[in-house]
């Protein structure tokens, strides 16, 4: 995988770049960008490619289904407030065109929302053909969507000269360091599904010196261990004796649940009552915890330790808060850690390296290769 920043600048200069980016931010019902942390990560290949006098077209998809076929139009906006570009609202239509034909030289336009054409997540090729037909070279930067299969992870590589954008390489670097922890080592993984995460949680089990379960996914622990879980969410599979027997396996000591009329409660797992939700860890768990991030030398963390979206996330971040101190190597992301810590308050400069990507990061510890990646191959 070649980054775009291998090329001489000079090459850059006048040359129509495609930049997909990972600019697939959140836009309330006002219309208005609400984080964004995506788009920020983005800046330096952004900033790159503009000082290098490149003609640069950046792309990506907003929303997260094929239903959302929402502009675009309020990410450019958002972008706008960073560095000078101008919104096209077109794909590869004549207006797409016509806005290619008239840049000059360090300029910047943002076409619309990828995910308007269905044949993006598709992964159709006559798509990414026509995509193609807007530039000389391809730089992929967006490494949320590197997992899918849609025409702009492995279709445009197909025609173009193709280059891994600078955030893209930093979040394979970073991972791959991920997957070969130096140790002591502590492994945070949360989020729900114990289905879809079985194998990485046995990968985990290998490299790292302890792996702690929380979130949903602590849920299944208990259950598959006899206790109560009251109304918590339980996935189709429970771990197994390999998993609940490993010496590196941590669990949740204390839990805070629930009840129908929305009282909270800090309780130990055998205790859940049948009308109880878990919704979170407890104090006792947190201090199992903390000599373990204090010692570790590489910290992996994705996931929250509760349900941070309805208001519970004292414990996430005194997770935060241990992990900001600890002065080893640490990466963070995954599902809804980042917008988890964002409501903490706690300060992103001392978490280490926090990913853009969800689903992408997870596959990529597990398998070390995702499809938008191997296409730049």
């Amino acid at each position: 995988m070649k980054c775009i920043d291998e090329i001489p600048a000079s090459e850059l200069k006048g040359k129509r770049v495609l930049l997909r980016t990972g600019m697939d931010l959140p836009v309330d019902d006002d219309g208005n960008v609400s984080d964004v942390f995506r788009l920020e990560r983005s800046l330096p290949t952004v900033g790159f490619l503009s000082k290098s006098g490149a003609r640069t077209i950046i792309a990506s998809k907003v929303g997260h289904k094929p239903k959302d076929k929402i502009s675009i139009a309020p990410v450019a906006e958002a972008l706008r407030k960073y560095v000078p570009v101008v919104f096209v609202p077109d794909l590869t239509g004549i207006v797409a065109h016509q806005a290619v034909g008239a840049m000059k030289d360090g300029e910047m336009i943002m076409i619309e929302n990828l995910q308007r054409d269905p044949r993006e997540i598709a992964g159709d090729d006559s798509y990414a053909k026509e995509l193609s037909t807007l530039a000389d070279i391809y730089v992929n930067d967006a490494f949320p969507s590197a997992h899918r299969g849609s025409a702009t992870m492995i279709g445009v590589p197909k025609f173009l000269p193709s280059y891994a954008g600078l955030l893209m390489r930093n979040e394979v670097n970073e991972i791959d360091a991920a997957r070969a922890p130096e140790h002591p080592s502590l492994a945070i993984l949360g989020g729900a599904k114990f289905e879809t995460k079985a194998p990485l949680i046995k990968l985990l089990l290998e490299k790292y010196d302890h792996v702690f379960i929380t979130g949903a996914l602590a849920n299944d622990v208990f259950k598959a261990r006899g206790l109560p879980v009251g109304r918590s969410l339980i996935s189709k599979e429970l771990p197994g004796e390999d998993i609940l027997s490993n010496p590196h396996f941590l669990a949740p000591l204390d839990v805070t649940t629930e009840t129908p009329d929305g009282q909270a409660h800090v309780k130990k797992p055998q205790d859940v009552q049948p009308d109880d939700k878990v919704v979170d860890i407890g104090p006792d768990t947190v201090a199992m915890l903390a000599p373990h991030i204090a010692a570790a030398k590489f910290i992996l963390w994705a996931g929250p330790t509760g349900m941070y979206e309805s208001g519970y996330i004292h414990y996430t971040q005194a997770v935060a808060e241990l992990i900001s101190k600890n002065e080893g190597k640490k990466v963070i992301g995954g599902g809804d850690t980042i917008a988890a810590i964002e409501a903490t308050g706690v300060s992103q400069k001392d978490l280490g390296f926090l990913s853009t990507g969800g689903g992408a990061m997870l596959e990529y510890l597990l398998k070390g290769t995702l499809p938008g990646i191997a296409a730049l191959s």
